[in-house]
């Protein structure tokens, strides 16, 4: 039953994803791939001081990375970029086996939960978080930000170590 849930609400993530638009103005873009699955996203965001005010998540790929996009939109949008930041650890930590946190607010995340069972999958699932990440740092180091590929990242036991204290 629980399954079945969380399926109807990646597919419904997938079919409406949420911030699917291209802002108008944005301060940084960033750009991700995931070979192994052909998943690309386009990311924008808007900051307001060290806030997130605005984001678009322009995805083209399967329903899991398009449904954690959808995801990641619905949750970043008002937090701080260390918040953010909290938010994508959490949820990479999650990924690669770690129990959800009762802490910091997921939302529909935990419908991605299964994914850690297909190793090759959780790419899919982390390809917009990582790309928020790159696109927070360079944001932060005044640089345009690199493209983000999965491929070469880890997907087994070991976090994809894309954080913004790593690549500092």
């Amino acid at each position: 039953m629980m399954d079945e849930l969380y399926r109807e609400v990646v597919l419904d993530h997938h079919r409406s994803p949420r911030g699917a638009s291209a802002l108008d103005n944005f301060d940084v873009q960033a750009s991700g791939k995931n070979p192994s699955c052909g998943d690309e996203v386009t990311l924008q965001v808007r900051f307001d001081a060290d806030t997130i005010a605005a984001v678009g998540v322009l995805s083209r790929g399967c329903a899991i990375s398009t449904a954690s996009g959808s995801m990641m939109a619905e949750v970043i949008e008002g937090l701080t970029v260390d918040q953010a930041q909290e938010v994508a650890d959490r949820f990479k930590a999650v990924m690669h086996g770690g129990e959800f946190p009762v802490d910091v607010d997921l939302g529909d995340l935990e419908a991605l939960e299964g994914v850690k069972q297909f190793p090759v999958r959780i790419k899919c699932a982390l390809l917009p978080w990582v790309t928020l990440l790159d696109a927070m740092l360079a944001h932060h180091q005044g640089r345009e930000p690199d493209t983000i590929s999965t491929e070469g990242l880890r997907d087994d036991a070991e976090p994809m170590n894309v954080t913004l204290e790593d690549r500092r």
